[in-house]
């Protein structure tokens, strides 16, 4: 008598609950995250009036608050962290929402640099070279498109932001006393942060030394929270990544492919590690550019989710309308460009053009990389700042 196929093995008792320590461990450094976020805050107050009358001068004009998101994100490589620090500083009333707008623009352009980066590995392989660069400027060419359409409507009419705005006094209510956020989880994040100050505190008498060492301390909590939850989903969801991408292949991408690109991008909280995985996909011929296209915008818009989670532990409910405005900026770019078709077209053939002559002249790459994501935000800076 024949035996039926045996199918995979069941998961032990042990095997399938596997996942709880990493997703504790992840909770954990999701309230890390928000503990950095909030010494942040509390160290650019410590700094004093100064310092953020001096911080606003220099980012006052938007083109140059716009370099500066573009600028600080590619030296940070995250979009995730610049996005977050630029919460805190609104947060703590040393930015205004006008003026992080741009900053946050700025922040969207400059994440790509992580994915065009990444196709250079391939720079060697001719075809296989040409499409890997085309999947990753597709993201540097879209957002620069979003952002040539709302930063002019933005500073016009203050479209994102006031949408922002009411959005916020749906979510949070608009009655609270001097536009303070009021939250569980912000209350929650200020015990260790009052800790900090005080161990700091008895090192030194000064505020602006303190302020520094609040504002190191933030960022290197946030830095280090949002790579290991980075690192840590990227296991927890590894198997699960690659079944979406085989189904997505099967399904010619589409809205499936945006709801990929935003889960994963939220589960892993890097909108980088998402277009990077695509990148070697496309330039081996397993995706196709324009299948790839949707998977960078859902990625786009679930990268948003850090700057919401910031706002969360920010005293100023300003923090919750820029981060509602990033979000809102991201959702609107793909309404307005990936639903007719022409317009949609538009990104790919563009990012299609720029990888054919860059696979004619490598040198061309590195002008592209280096003058695109360094010099025009360096000397953008100088000029406008």
């Amino acid at each position: 008598m024949t035996q039926p196929a045996a199918g995979p093995p069941t998961p032990t008792g042990a095997q399938a609950f596997a996942w709880i320590p990493r997703a504790v461990i992840v909770i954990a450094l999701l309230y890390l995250f928000l503990v950095g976020v909030s010494s942040l805050e509390a160290g650019i107050k410590a700094l004093g009036a100064d310092f953020q009358e001096g911080l606003l001068e220099r980012v006052d004009h938007p083109v140059a608050g716009l370099f500066a998101g573009i600028l600080a994100t590619v030296l940070v490589q995250s979009s995730s962290v610049s996005t977050s620090t630029i919460v805190g500083l609104v947060g703590a009333g040393t930015l205004t929402v006008d003026a992080a707008v741009p900053m946050i623009m700025g922040a969207n352009i400059g994440t790509t640099v992580t994915s065009t980066l990444a196709s250079l590995g391939h720079v060697r392989r001719g075809d296989e070279f040409r499409r890997a660069f085309a999947a990753a400027t597709v993201h540097d060419i879209f957002n620069v498109i979003a952002v040539l359409i709302f930063l002019p409507i933005q500073l016009g009419t203050g479209f994102l932001s006031d949408t922002a705005e009411k959005l916020a006094d749906f979510l949070a209510g608009s009655g609270v006393e001097g536009g303070k956020a009021d939250s569980p989880v912000k209350t929650f994040v200020k015990e260790p942060v009052s800790w900090a100050e005080d161990v700091f505190s008895s090192v030194t008498d000064s505020d602006r030394v303190l302020g520094g060492l609040l504002m190191v301390f933030g960022l290197a909590l946030i830095f280090l929270a949002l790579t290991f939850i980075t690192k840590s989903m990227r296991l927890l969801i590894a198997d699960r990544v690659e079944r979406a991408m085989n189904s997505l292949i099967s399904r010619g991408a589409g809205v499936p492919g945006l709801a990929v690109g935003l889960v994963m991008t939220v589960a892993v909280q890097s909108s980088s590690i998402t277009t990077s995985i695509l990148v070697p996909m496309v330039g081996a011929g397993v995706l196709t550019l324009r299948n790839a296209f949707p998977v960078t915008l859902g990625a786009n818009l679930g990268t948003t989710v850090t700057a919401l989670l910031a706002s969360l532990a920010v005293d100023l409910r300003a923090g919750l309308v820029v981060a509602l405005t990033h979000s809102l900026f991201n959702l609107f770019g793909i309404l307005v460009i990936y639903p007719i078709p022409a317009v949609r077209q538009i990104p790919v053939q563009l990012a299609e053009r720029l990888a054919r002559t860059a696979s004619r002249n490598y040198l061309l790459v590195g002008a592209y990389v280096v003058g695109s994501f360094l010099v025009v935000p360096m000397v953008g800076l100088v000029l406008f700042g």
